[in-house]
């Protein structure tokens, strides 16, 4: 099964299944308490329907297009995620398969992988940080994502993170000590594919982060930084202003999905808003982004590049996103479950999957490019759209 082709997101996440410790793929997940919000960001895309055409419909089609100053092969990104123990490569294979397919990516800064290792491999790398420390230590993060050479900013700020989830949430350890490894024995010796993937790598999992870390310092665990994120004051629309104050060049604030705080990031100078709900990982109820994403459009969309993070599973996905005003989406769990199921060839499907299914829905909706995407293109149901905060 592993290295095989796969046809849809979908398969990508079974395979995942298969292959993953019960752990690991528990930490995929994620989600917040019920899982309101984990559920409806996916099943919201299949309430809205699509208006094709019939005849006249273009023979080439391009989704070509500029996301925060780079030039991409299609309207998708990689979605900043943290820890990947799904491959033993992780977030390098990851900027590798984006690189091969055109595609941006977004480096958390809770990643197991250094910015410095992954900007090596792709030069559209955008850096993701928390506000976690105090000013001088972000500032030597900015300084050292700009040496490495990120290319933007994304400041996550949509992130409480409920401790209870009804369907029990994954133990993930603090670090791979003999006891450790004893209790996940279990689990871990009945997927031998991943753990095999690991033995021929040479190493164990990293659950460090070490951009949390000055280089050439030891990296804090992911509970370390954690702890940090957990420690520091909360920050507020002037911390906003003056973190977008030190680094030149885009700067995507990403979590909004009120208009008010939609205008508030505009008025930061922000180049870029990612309307967002953390993957269904923050506030439990909060609506799917694209119920959400036509007002921010409507309130903010001629004075600052707004994007979708949320839900997206096929290209007919990123056509509706695209069609309601978004200047391009985000990706995070599916392509995490590509790389899971096949390593970076996993992640190039993925994104392969995506492209042609973009491709094709251009096709029945008659576009030859996204600009020709519209509203209208989209069928919603009464009372689909969310406004908050208007």
């Amino acid at each position: 099964m592993a290295g095989e082709w796969f046809e849809s997101v979908a398969v990508a996440q079974r395979r995942a299944e298969k292959r993953l410790p019960k752990s690991v793929y528990g930490a995929l997940i994620a989600g917040a308490e019920k899982g309101v919000t984990l559920k409806d960001n996916t099943s919201a895309f299949d309430l809205l329907g699509l208006a094709p055409h019939m005849a006249n419909l273009p023979r080439e089609r391009n989704m070509a297009t500029t996301v925060l100053g780079q030039d991409v092969s299609m309207p998708v990104l990689i979605s900043p995620t943290g820890v990947q123990a799904v491959d033993p490569y992780g977030e390098v294979a990851v900027a590798r398969a984006a690189a091969n397919r055109g595609v941006a990516m977004g480096l958390s800064s809770f990643a197991s992988k250094s910015i410095e290792e992954v900007a090596a491999v792709n030069d559209k790398v955008f850096f993701q940080i928390y506000w976690s420390g105090d000013k001088d230590t972000l500032v030597q993060r900015l300084e050292r994502a700009k040496a490495a050479g990120a290319k933007g900013i994304i400041v996550t700020l949509d992130w409480s993170f409920s401790n209870g989830r009804d369907w029990g949430s994954p133990w993930i350890p603090e670090k791979l000590d003999l006891k450790t490894m004893a209790k996940l024995a279990p689990e871990v010796l009945a997927r031998p594919g991943w753990l095999w993937s690991f033995v021929k790598s040479g190493h164990l999992p990293d659950l460090t982060t070490p951009n949390m870390a000055p280089v050439g310092t030891k990296p804090p665990t992911f509970f370390g930084a954690y702890y940090e994120w957990m420690q520091s004051d909360l920050p507020t629309w002037e911390d906003l202003a003056w973190l977008r104050s030190q680094w030149e060049g885009p700067f995507m604030v990403k979590g909004v999905c009120r208009v008010d705080d939609a205008k508030r990031v505009v008025d930061c100078g922000a180049t870029a808003l990612s309307v967002s709900n953390h993957g269904g990982n923050n506030l439990d109820s909060t609506p799917a982004p694209i119920r959400s994403l036509p007002g921010i459009v409507a309130a903010v969309g001629s004075d600052i590049e707004v994007l979708l993070d949320g839900g997206i599973r096929r290209g007919s996905d990123v056509v509706k996103a695209v069609a309601l005003g978004a200047k391009a989406v985000m990706i995070g769990r599916a392509y995490l479950w590509g790389l899971a199921a096949n390593g970076q060839a996993g992640v190039e499907n993925v994104l392969d999957v995506l492209r042609g299914g973009i491709d094709a829905t251009m096709l029945g909706l008659g576009k030859a490019s996204l600009a020709e995407l519209t509203p209208e293109d989209v069928l919603a149901p009464d009372g689909f759209f969310r406004t908050l905060g208007a």
